[in-house]
């Protein structure tokens, strides 16, 4: 029940899209035909429309499906955003770097050594372990010519990463065009082959009746009976290819290739009247090609300058700080040099004493007491040993200022200014060459358009002589006029007139997609 009503949706969408657009009535008999082909032979009953692929698909939602779902597509635009960050790179570059580092250490307890000689025998015996951190910051910044054109350079490459894109795009664009197009003329040729079987199995019957009453012979059967096996054959093929046509539609849309669609853009026959100079003209403004090659040059002429850069001074300028802390695993080995050495003051104390007494005119003596070791003196020697981890001692801050001139490189910095001036022209060259070749491509192609439009017109007068002329056969055989062999090859133009029709009406049309890619824009009547 809903292949029935979908069917019927299909021809009332499209017998009012006559009513309101005048087209050929051949044009509306292939449409017709090949939508209800179609759905027959891909709306299987129960089939259920997906979601991202209506079952009546038109051209430009075939086109949107394939923008939004094509893998080699969104790969492509992955570039555009790899581009953005580039740009947001080369300007970062222009601001200062910062950086901030950090870390601890352990040193584990014994005998170390000073030079030759170990803290033992300085006298600073039992060394416990140590746990140490510290911290540095530090501001770099480095400016040079490259630094100062990156960002522009940058852009440049956005802009032809973006005008590569628009080409991918409009070849996709391209592709889903022309397997449109396939998959309708593939309906057509189906619709075809199955008239054709049809027209052979009414003349096998009409045969058959003929030899009931002795006016055709077994010779006569048995041609009809070839013909209707043939066209059996033909209906397979022509289906076939029907279903690869379809299949590549899908795949250049990156969606399901099971996904069922009936074909509803009408594609007619309109006289090109198009100047060759205008379209030209539009073609220079808006090929893809053209447009990616004069990106790409503008970013290999901002390349010149990235190059000669290096000709320039470059600046460079440091500061930075940083701090440590130190703690014992114990107090113990600090205690005893504390002691060791409150002891060797009041030994100096005591011996001074001595010596300024000993003089004509003695001098007053000092309190030496007062350098005694105390137990408050080994309190505050235990309360410094808490310095880890954030306790931090600072050190003096530097800073540097340095200016770099290069003189001579090798011969380096010639070689990559000459390297980008040559790939500059090789661009400027290919610019032009592919400027040549955009109107040597639209007057070929215009040029073949009109001489498809003029074949089909011709064909379609063939189509309805063809007609007539099995008309007329079939009318003779049935009166014994004619035998069955000149049957068949009215037959036989009549399907080489309906083949030869179609393959006119659809080379106008791929022609005229060609055209279009060329110029870059559309041209079909509205």
């Amino acid at each position: 029940m809903g292949i029935e009503c979908f069917l019927a949706r299909v021809t009332r969408s499209i017998e009012c899209a006559n009513q309101l657009k005048r087209r050929p009535p051949l044009l509306t008999r292939l449409l017709q035909g090949g939508a209800l082909a179609l759905a027959l032979c891909f709306l299987p009953r129960g089939t259920a429309a997906q979601d991202f692929v209506p079952v009546s698909l038109t051209l430009e939602e075939a086109i949107d499906i394939a923008r939004r779902n094509n893998p080699g597509l969104a790969a492509i635009r992955n570039d555009e955003d790899l581009a953005n960050w580039n740009v947001r790179s080369a300007y970062g570059a222009l601001f200062p770097s910062a950086s901030l580092n950090g870390g601890v250490s352990w040193q584990g307890s014994g005998e170390q050594t000073f030079g030759s000689l170990s803290f033992d025998q300085l006298g600073f015996a039992n060394q416990p372990s140590f746990i140490f951190s510290n911290y540095n910051v530090g501001l770099d910044y480095q400016i040079n010519g490259r630094t100062l054109l990156a960002p522009g350079q940058a852009k440049a490459d956005r802009v032809a990463t973006r005008a590569q894109l628009a080409d991918a795009e409009a070849n996709l664009v391209f592709q889903v065009t022309q397997g449109y197009i396939d998959v309708l003329r593939q309906i057509e040729q189906l619709r075809v082959s199955e008239q054709q079987r049809e027209r052979a199995t009414f003349n096998l019957r009409l045969a058959a009746a003929r030899l009931a009453v002795g006016s055709a012979t077994g010779v006569d059967l048995a041609q009809a009976e070839v013909a209707v096996g043939r066209s059996e054959v033909t209906v397979l093929q022509t289906a076939n290819a029907l279903e690869t046509a379809r299949i590549r539609v899908l795949q250049q849309m990156g969606v399901d290739l099971d996904s069922p669609f009936v074909p509803t853009t009408p594609f007619t026959l309109s006289e090109p009247r198009w100047d060759r100079e205008e379209l030209y003209q539009m073609g220079l403004e808006r090929n893809p090609n053209l447009r990616a090659l004069r990106a790409s040059r503008s970013s290999s002429s901002y390349g010149v300058k990235m190059a000669k850069s290096a000709y320039l001074p470059s600046i460079s300028l440091r500061a930075g700080t940083s701090g440590f802390t130190r703690q014992a695993s114990n107090s113990v080995s600090a205690i005893q040099q504390a002691e060791f050495q409150a002891q060797s003051s009041i030994q100096n104390c005591l011996f001074f004493n001595d010596l300024f007494s000993r003089l004509t005119n003695p001098l007053p003596s000092q309190d030496c007491s007062q350098l005694q070791f105390t137990d408050a003196d080994a309190r505050q020697i235990r309360n410094q040993n808490t310095g880890f981890p954030f306790s931090f001692t600072g050190q003096p801050p530097t800073a540097s200022l340095s200016i770099s001139l290069p003189i001579f490189q090798g011969f380096s910095r010639q070689r990559q200014v000459s390297e980008a001036q040559v790939r500059l022209e090789d661009l400027d060259l290919n610019l032009r060459e592919q400027e040549l070749a955009l109107r040597a491509d639209i007057a070929t192609t215009l040029a073949t358009v009109r001489t498809a439009y003029q074949a089909a017109l011709i064909e379609e007068q063939n189509q309805t002589l063809a007609d007539e002329q099995l008309r007329l056969a079939r009318e003779r055989f049935t009166v014994g006029l004619a035998d069955f062999q000149e049957l068949l090859e009215a037959e036989t133009l009549k399907v080489e007139a309906d083949r030869e029709q179609i393959a006119a009406i659809f080379a106008y049309h791929d022609f005229l997609a060609n055209l279009e890619a060329v110029v870059g824009n559309s041209l079909r009547t509205p």
